[in-house]
This record gives C-alpha cells, structure tokens and sequence, in this order.
C-alpha cells in the first residue's frame, strides 16, 4: 500500500514538474478534531456511554460472583437435581456476561460512528473548499492509520489545519505538549 502510495505521489510529481508546479499540503485530523467543540462533546458522550456499559457490566459480574459463592456454599448433602440446576444457571449467566461484553463494544463503536461521521463530513467538507480557495493540488494526511507517515517531509508553510479550523469558525488553540 505505502508502495503503491509513493509510486502514484512520484508519477504525480513528475507529470506536475512537466506541466506546472502544484501545491501539495496536508491536514492533520487528530488537530483539527482536537480544536472542534463538538469532538470535546462526542468524546464527552462516549466516556459516559462507555462507563454506563461499565457499571452493567459489573453489576452482572457482581450478581454472578454472588451466585457462585452461594453455589459453593451449598451444604455437601444438597441434591445432586438442585446442584446441576445452580451450575446451569450459572453457565447462562457466564454466557450472558460474555454476550453483554461483545453487545457492549458494538454499541460502542456504533455510537462513535454515529456521533463522528457527521464531523468528519463537516471537516473533509472544509478541507475541499480550503485546498480549492487556495491553489492545492493535493493534501494529504501527516499519518497513515495503523502508524507510518506518508510523507517523510513536510513544509509547515503548508499545513492548512488552522485554515480548516477557521472555515469551521473555530479559532485555534495553542496545542499543549502532555
């Protein structure tokens, strides 16, 4: 993939040298959403979100652990009818637990994709109507998903994030080092 990527950018930039020199840029995402109000709150919705599926989850975790030391504090002279009853109930509840963790990162991951994809419609929005307003032929992205930049150099004269912040009528912050 980052191959083929470098393949396409040199073809790009020899045919660009060829008819006439174009402007490459890029956005960072991980800035520009750090600066919306709006990811503040989706990420605000999401922690709530998460700590609410949490909560559930201990919640049943803690019904089961209680159901377990009843079971193993039966009495030795419990009916074996009564036992295997308690130990069916507790494989259901074992496996509720497990279903509920995997129904619990869906919902997740549903409600951080609900909750983002209109904002990053808003921001590629921007950043087209920026790169088209001033001159860009490309803009890239400083990272690659999984990690690894695509361009192993880059003029900060051209990183156009704090314009895209401006067309979304957000003014920018001063980025903070943690």
């Amino acid at each position: 993939m980052r191959t083929l990527f470098l393949l396409l950018f040199c073809v790009f930039a020899v045919s660009a040298q060829a008819q006439e020199t174009q402007k490459i840029g890029y956005a960072d995402w991980e800035y520009i959403f750090s600066q919306l109000p709006e990811f503040k709150q989706i990420d605000n919705e999401l922690k709530t979100h998460n700590t609410q599926l949490e909560n559930q989850l201990k919640a049943k975790y803690s019904d089961y652990e209680s159901k377990v030391k009843a079971y193993q504090g039966m009495p030795a002279t419990t009916p074996d009818a009564i036992k295997a009853d308690k130990e069916r109930e507790l494989q259901g509840m074992q496996e509720s637990i497990q279903k509920f963790q995997q129904d619990a990162q869906t919902s997740l991951q549903n409600k951080q994709t609900a909750l983002m994809d209109p904002v990053f419609k808003k921001v590629g929005k921007a950043i087209e109507d920026v790169a088209k307003e001033n001159g860009f032929a490309f803009i890239m992205a400083p990272q690659v998903v999984g990690g690894g930049d695509i361009l192993l150099y880059s003029d900060e004269k051209y990183n156009i994030s704090n314009l895209v912040l401006k067309k979304l009528g957000v003014t920018p912050q001063p980025v903070t080092n943690k």
